[in-house]
């Protein structure tokens, strides 16, 4: 199988980076559990964009952790002959910083995409099953007919009552739930 796996919020907790760099940047603080949409409505749009650039410079992508677990059940899907193709909505400037981070953390992978149109190259190269946290991403990999999986959030909670979405509380979960499909 082809297995697309995002990065921020997917292989690692994104949201106190992105939490700290509008508190210290903007006084505003964003609570990760009412954090109930995928829009951040806190923030104006040019505040957002200044609190993801400095989330994905070179010396924040290097310091994150990965969850628990999320680097070893990868290496296991990788082992088991799965194509591992690691998307993102970063910026490609931040593509070999991001490659740097995959290698330090020791996640095997074929292929690292960053881009802000994930889905167009997940149907390009034939992806089956996308990892992402956000709502969107994963309705669009349905209506393509990728099966979509997540790890659950506030923002995607919601989704993962009522669509047919693989949801795990965390990455054993998550691969408990996706078994079966990549059986």
């Amino acid at each position: 199988m082809n297995i697309a796996i995002d990065i921020d919020s997917t292989l690692h907790h994104y949201w106190d980076q992105l939490s700290d760099a509008a508190q210290r940047r903007f006084g505003i603080a964003l609570p990760y559990a009412e954090q109930l949409t995928w829009g951040i409505t806190l923030l104006r749009p040019e505040q957002v964009r200044a609190c993801v650039r400095e989330t994905h410079s070179e010396a924040r992508v290097l310091a994150a952790e990965p969850y628990p677990d999320a680097v070893e059940t990868v290496r296991g899907w990788h082992a088991g002959g799965h194509f591992i193709h690691i998307t993102s909505h970063r910026a490609s400037a931040s593509h070999d910083v991001t490659e740097r981070w995959l290698h330090r953390i020791e996640l095997p992978y074929d292929e690292l995409y960053c881009s802000d149109d994930k889905l167009t190259r997940c149907r390009e190269i034939g992806i089956d099953v996308l990892i992402d946290d956000s709502p969107l991403n994963l309705g669009g990999a349905l209506e393509a007919g990728i099966t979509a999986a997540t790890l659950l959030h506030p923002w995607n909670r919601e989704l993962c009552e009522t669509e047919d979405v693989i949801c795990g509380a965390d990455w054993n979960e998550l691969a408990r739930n996706l078994a079966p499909v990549l059986a």
